[in-house]
């Protein structure tokens, strides 16, 4: 009796672990093509341009990647642009420094900020991507 509780119980946690983790918001590396269909499709969109070298970014990722996991941002795309190889989609998006958060609904901006490491302000951008 024990090891069938056991292989319920070990069951039990397997589907709730895939099921989080089919939820989870992933971070995908901008790709023009992704990005348009995103758009198109209407979805919420973050798009995080960064830097590996920039202090601020490196503030800026736990706070997002905290953020994201609240069940509000399931259907959130979190585009990664690097500020450094991707100065085309850099220029395209209208940004001219790393540490850019730009948040859309579809293919309308929402909002964007620059250098933001205050956890509540970056929370407000997000909750903008949720507005029609």
């Amino acid at each position: 009796m024990p090891t069938k509780l056991l292989s319920m119980f070990t069951a039990t946690l397997f589907v709730a672990a895939t099921a989080f983790a089919a939820q989870a918001v992933e971070r995908k590396p901008f790709d023009s093509a992704t990005f348009a269909a995103t758009q198109n499709a209407g979805n919420p969109i973050l798009v995080d341009i960064s830097a590996t070298w920039c202090p601020t970014c490196k503030q800026q990722k736990p706070i997002i990647d905290g953020l994201i996991k609240e069940p509000a941002y399931n259907d959130l795309t979190v585009f990664e642009v690097d500020f450094d190889r991707q100065k085309d989609v850099v220029r395209r998006l209208g940004a001219n420094m790393q540490s850019t958060l730009i948040a859309f609904r579809g293919k309308t901006e929402k909002a964007r900020s620059v250098g933001d490491t205050n956890p509540d302000s970056i929370s407000r951008l997000l909750k903008t991507t949720l507005a029609q």
